[in-house]
């Protein structure tokens, strides 16, 4: 079969943003099916491009993806008015492709729940087979956050919600929050859970060569968090876990904070008025060079900001690149990730909002290196365990061909 698939915010392993799609595209093709990968500019994705813009787009052939690139460039710092904009128009000129592009199967990934747009078009009036994956919620977390609250926009969202849903053949979803979400709407059977999976071969301990920023010695006891700067990430919480280390005196302990975002600048400004030298910021670093950073380092941060529809309704990239390395993860919000990290011993999950937890579990790990060595062992084995992209993958393409036969 021939998918025609969405999503705005696609990247090879050049970029240094999440890369599911690529991978999934990858075992399409390997099991035998071809795809075309609609997707737009974002600053921390690679397309693989390089070519000129003509027209708004430019298409090339990527590792046997066929990618058609919408020039409509959007960054995590952009405010909520021109990355809604910039949603509308990729919607837009994606259905226009939906209409006339062949294929035999759509396929839409969210963020945002625009994407379900171009997918809706080719169900409608193509009467094409539509498969919908919900990275999250919405509107339910956009409104839990406080992000969007004019309650016409929320009714149209809460439409466009259940129009995906129920137009769709099979739905997929990231979290088991996820999936109850859209199991209000649809049956449990045409709901399927692949949450983002661990790249075993990429972050392969026997092939990676561990490196860390000029900044730290080989001593410094280093926790890193690597991932977009948002109001979402929640990332003061590091900043004041990074001041009571300071009042404790533990300078052999670090904070990483690796990527960009529109708080970053905020974030930055306040390590440096509060003199916290224990947090360094590095830039984004590209996803194949993202191994070796958290091989060198101690421990990886999951950080998010306290609101309760993240606790078991998300599925984070970088959650899953820490097991992937076999690194301890401290995890500082409830839901379904602290529960594995306390049900398989593989890091510490403290309470959110608290600083001085957050600060004593930073302080316990550092103390304790066997032990912490220990669980890093026991994050890997649950990526093998249960994580593997690889089979993780096989059930995606499972889930599209039965969608075409059920169609």
């Amino acid at each position: 079969m021939h998918v025609l698939y969405f999503h705005q915010y696609f990247s090879t392993r050049e970029g240094s943003t999440g890369t599911r799609s690529y991978e999934m595209a990858q075992k399409l093709i390997k099991r035998g099916h071809s795809v075309t990968m609609v997707c737009a500019s974002y600053g921390a994705a690679k397309t693989g491009i390089d070519g000129p813009f003509h027209r708004g787009r430019r298409e090339g052939t990527v590792d046997g993806i066929r990618v058609i690139e919408l020039e409509l460039p959007i960054s995590n710092r952009d405010n909520l008015l021109k990355r809604t904009w910039t949603f509308l128009k990729y919607s837009l000129r994606s259905s226009w492709i939906a209409l006339f592009t062949k294929c035999d199967l759509v396929f839409a990934t969210s963020t945002p729940l625009t994407a379900a747009i171009p997918g809706l078009i080719a169900s409608w009036l193509r009467w094409r087979p539509f498969v919908f994956e919900v990275r999250d919620l919405w509107p339910e977390l956009p409104k839990a956050m406080g992000v969007i609250k004019n309650p016409i926009i929320l009714l149209l969202m809460a439409i466009l919600e259940k129009l995906a849903y129920r137009s769709s053949i099979r739905c997929i979803g990231l979290a088991p929050g996820i999936v109850d979400g859209i199991a209000k709407h649809i049956s449990r059977d045409r709901i399927e859970l692949i949450p983002n999976g661990c790249d075993l071969d990429l972050f392969d301990p026997k092939l990676v060569v561990p490196w860390r920023p000029d900044e730290f010695s080989s001593d410094d006891f280093v926790a890193v968090f690597a991932g977009t700067h948002g109001t979402a990430n929640g990332l003061d919480a590091v900043l004041d876990a990074a001041k009571v280390l300071k009042g404790k005196g533990r300078k052999n302990i670090k904070l990483l904070l690796v990527g960009d975002g529109k708080n970053k600048d905020a974030l930055v400004e306040r390590a440096k008025v509060e003199e916290l030298s224990n947090v360094v910021f590095l830039g984004s670093v590209r996803k194949d060079l993202v191994p070796g950073l958290l091989r060198g380092a101690n421990v990886g941060m999951q950080i998010l900001a306290n609101v309760p529809a993240f606790y078991y309704g998300t599925s984070p990239n970088k959650f899953f690149d820490y097991l992937s390395a076999g690194l301890p993860v401290l995890n500082n919000y409830p839901g379904w990730v602290a529960d594995m990290v306390v049900e398989n011993d593989c890091g510490k999950a403290v309470p959110p909002e608290d600083p001085d937890s957050f600060a004593d579990a930073l302080c316990w790990l550092a103390d304790h290196r066997d032990r912490t060595q220990g669980m890093g062992i026991a994050a890997r084995s649950l990526a093998i365990r249960e994580f593997d992209r690889d089979k993780l993958s096989d059930k995606f393409v499972d889930t599209l061909e039965t969608a075409i036969s059920v169609h």
